[in-house]
């Protein structure tokens, strides 16, 4: 049962989906010389997420962030790449369906990762924007800048200030990021481009149904960084929950409204779904329970790593983290407990070994919590930028970046302002 065109092996067969930092991971830590590894995604590249908010507020250029899934294997044997969407899997007969067709497999591992949680609320999912693609992030830029041009042709009133204000619902490193990032724009590029704008007619809300920001970091980042958007202008919002959007106005529970066109929802995330596992292994948050080697809860040969495996340990009874860090320490561990399977040889538990979190609001702002000490301002603004340009693929995408970052930082400008919209031409859209 084989119709993806998948050569037969005398190897067994790793089936990886998705590509994100979890199963890329995976996929170049794999002995290709044990397995045969074939690594499903319905896109045809890694995308960087942590700088997915750059991209929105016109920092960066997509393609910067984004690695073709083919150029990372080049060269490497026994490695098979399908551009597919999965439709289900079957654990007992060890079988994956795709809009492809099905493939078997001897090891199976889920790596779907997360997708925005609107929990439950229906009308906010219809007109927020999310944040967890490069097509969302390139939509949301079209969405500021087309705005922007039709607020030069409104007079002063309602809705001319509902096309220039911007809600950010949720304050964790999402949230306080692109609230930092479109202060900036505020205050440095659009003056420039709209001279007919003040910057001061523009205002930013952050929005957390939490006391504090950045909740999973120290109080002195949380602290620092509500005092950063402070002097970024950023109207931030606390203990408050969002009730309502409509795709003009946005509500509370304190009963108090923001007229707006544009509400990001950085709220929190929920587990990709995926047809077949049996419902006994799902958790809270759509999320698959694994034991200590991520192998999902008996279901023998099957797997699940990154944001979508909920692990409890002691350390973490809630599972861990929906980070990057533990995505990729999770890919690392099984593919060495992979060989040692072929080999039967002991496995080993996964332990997460938390290297820190950072966040950063603004040139020269940012806040670092790394273990056993506490960076802020200037010096966690310079460890948070090398830590993000060494994590990109590539070395033209780090070169660029880079070139991008330094750019902006001496010219207090960016060039990439452009309106872009897809447009299928009429015979390939009747094909």
């Amino acid at each position: 049962m084989n119709s993806l065109n998948i050569p037969q092996s005398n190897l067994p067969r790793i089936v990886i989906i998705g590509a994100g930092f979890a199963g890329l991971k995976l996929a170049k830590a794999l002995d290709h010389k044990l397995f045969q590894v074939v690594l499903i995604d319905k896109n045809n590249y890694h995308q960087f997420q942590p700088l997915l908010y750059q991209v929105a507020s016109a920092g960066l250029e997509p393609s910067s962030i984004s690695f073709p899934l083919r150029k990372a294997f080049q060269k490497v044997p026994n490695m098979f790449i399908r551009n597919a969407e999965v439709l289900s899997v079957d654990t007992a007969s060890k079988c994956v369906l795709t809009n492809m067709g099905k493939l078997e497999f001897q090891y199976m591992v889920v790596a779907i990762g997360a997708e925005t949680n609107y929990f439950g609320n229906q009308q906010i999912a219809d007109h927020a924007v999310p944040m967890k693609s490069v097509a969302e992030a390139m939509a949301f830029r079209n969405v500021i800048l087309e705005d922007l041009e039709q607020a030069v042709t409104k007079m002063d009133g309602q809705d001319r200030q509902r096309l220039l204000d911007i809600a950010i619902v949720g304050g964790g490193p999402t949230g306080v990021e692109v609230a930092g990032a479109l202060s900036e724009m505020r205050h440095f590029i659009i003056p420039k481009d709209y001279p007919e704008i003040s910057a001061d007619n523009i205002v930013i809300h952050l929005i957390d149904s939490s006391p504090k920001l950045l909740g999973t970091m120290s109080e002195k980042s949380s602290a620092e960084a509500l005092h950063y958007l402070q002097q970024l202008g950023v109207k931030v919002k606390l203990s408050t929950m969002v009730t309502s959007y409509d795709g003009n106005t946005l509500s509370m529970n304190d009963g108090t409204q923001i007229h707006t066109h544009k509400v990001i929802w950085a709220a929190g995330v929920k587990g990709n779904t995926i047809e077949g596992l049996p419902q006994e292994v799902i958790r809270p948050g759509n999320r698959i329970a694994v034991d200590r080697y991520n192998q999902i809860l008996d279901q023998a040969g099957c797997y699940a790593i990154g944001d979508i495996a909920s692990m409890y340990t002691d350390k973490y009874p809630k599972a861990h983290p929906q980070v990057a860090q533990v995505a990729m320490q999770q890919a690392a561990l099984l593919a060495k407990n992979l060989k040692r399977l072929q080999s039967n040889k002991e496995l080993k538990n996964f332990e997460y070994a938390d290297r820190g979190s950072m966040a950063t609001i603004g040139r020269n702002k940012a806040v670092a919590d790394l273990p056993g000490i506490h960076f802020k301002g200037f010096i966690a603004w310079l460890i948070w930028l090398f830590v993000h340009l060494m994590s990109i693929l590539g070395t033209k995408n780090k070169v660029f970046v880079f070139i991008n970052w330094l750019w902006n930082y001496i010219t207090y400008d960016q060039s990439l302002r452009l309106i872009l919209k897809a447009k299928t031409p009429r015979k390939m859209r009747q094909t």
